[in-house]
């Protein structure tokens, strides 16, 4: 008993003299209104956190809690005429209402309104609302190939996070109830500024479960640079002679503070792995071909070709290298007068590709391929040229124009 006595004694000096009474930080103040939350969804797994939550939050400031959350809303909410003459709290509002309202919300904004209730949450991080997000900001870079790539990295995470699981039967009864904890991670959104000039904002969100597959679980991995996604880029590496008016395979990570990406080239033969740094979005676009870029695009465009048509043709400079897209115009034969009332070329079996930023004279000006029994064609001192698209899409085509070279290449 006087054990007890002197311990508890101890205990209440060190918190009344030890411990400092200051005002807590803005970030204590948003992980206390997290923690309500988390004991909420805690008792899931523990009948008697909920009991324990009313215990540890007994004598703290309800009041002060209420304002943050009303003062989020009224925030978050206030830059599209949400405000009410009666000062109903929004979630009085019928749910159509607060759908449209979160419609219109910024990425941001809405992660921001995740966080004030569990109701609020469910709706905020539904794949209805961050479609048309994810949509606007990376539907043109964003393919089936990174789309394959993202359900097989959300695979391997629930393997991981399975074998997580399974493992916790092993460690014991305490490892085994942490290890439930994961599924019940918060959703968190905050803005950090980079920079005193512009200030850029960068929505921040605590990590989702592993193996979650929804929409704002895959703008997050891209938003935040974790998800290398397979993508294109226009001229690689800065803009090399050597790959002027090419688009080339790459695996791309999204960089916030810069606006720009990080690219990684597959090796070509024995090449290392390029590297290239603040690639620009206008730069990129997803691949037009759903294949690996070491195989042959099958042509099926041949018979269609007639001068100045625009295309775009796979090359290589030896087989042991991935293909690149090229970008050229369908010419006129030697034998054609080359004017349009009296040109036959589309009626012979070959076809003239030229790629007018070369000199005249260069071997890589212009060359011929079969219409009717195109594949692979070319040696190991100009390349191999393999399958054609025809660009119908004037949207294409003004996008291999705009990088086209200021002066003639060699």
């Amino acid at each position: 008993m006087l054990l007890y006595f002197v311990t508890c004694i101890s205990f209440i000096f060190f918190y009344r003299y030890s411990l400092p009474i200051k005002s807590l930080p803005p970030w204590a103040r948003e992980m206390r209104l997290r923690s309500f939350y988390f004991f909420e969804d805690l008792s899931i797994l523990f009948p008697f956190a909920k009991s324990l939550n009313n215990a540890l939050f007994l004598n703290s400031n309800s009041k002060t809690k209420e304002k943050s959350i009303s003062k989020s809303i009224t925030d978050t909410t206030k830059h599209i005429g949400t405000t009410t003459t009666t000062g109903s709290p929004l979630l009085d509002l019928p749910e159509l209402a607060i759908e449209s309202i979160l419609e219109k919300l910024e990425p941001a904004d809405l992660s921001r309104m995740a966080c004030v209730s569990t109701y609020l949450r469910d709706i905020c991080l539904s794949d209805y609302l961050w479609k048309r997000h994810m949509k606007q900001k990376w539907g043109t870079i964003f393919g089936s190939a990174a789309q394959r790539e993202w359900q097989m990295h959300i695979a391997s995470q629930k393997e991981s996070r399975s074998c997580f699981l399974d493992g916790g039967k092993r460690r014991g009864f305490l490892m085994g109830y942490l290890s439930k904890l994961w599924p019940v991670m918060m959703f968190r959104a905050g803005f950090n500024s980079y920079g005193s000039s512009d200030e850029r904002k960068q929505m921040k969100i605590s990590s989702p479960p592993p193996g979650d597959c929804s929409i704002v679980s895959c703008y997050r991995a891209l938003e935040t640079g974790n998800f290398w996604f397979p993508a294109q880029v226009f001229n690689r590496e800065n803009g090399h002679v050597g790959f002027v008016m090419s688009c080339y395979d790459a695996k791309l990570c999204y960089d916030s503070r810069t606006d720009t990406f990080e690219a990684r080239y597959p090796p070509h033969g024995a090449r290392a792995v390029a590297n290239e740094s603040e690639v620009t979005w206008d730069r990129i676009r997803a691949p037009p071909v759903d294949a690996s870029p070491h195989d042959l695009h099958m042509s099926d465009c041949l018979n269609d070709l007639r001068p100045k048509d625009h295309i775009e043709i796979q090359w290589r400079r030896n087989k042991q290298f991935p293909y690149g897209w090229w970008y050229g115009v369908v010419g006129h034969l030697q034998s054609c007068g080359g004017t349009d009332t009296s040109c036959n070329c589309h009626k012979s079996n070959t076809v003239v590709l030229e790629f007018n930023q070369y000199a005249f004279g260069s071997r890589w000006r212009h060359t011929m391929i079969n219409r009717k029994d195109h594949s692979e064609e070319g040696n190991e001192a100009d390349g191999f040229y393999g399958g054609i698209r025809k660009l119908y899409n004037k949207d294409e085509i003004s996008l291999w124009q705009q990088f086209w070279p200021t002066g003639i290449l060699e």
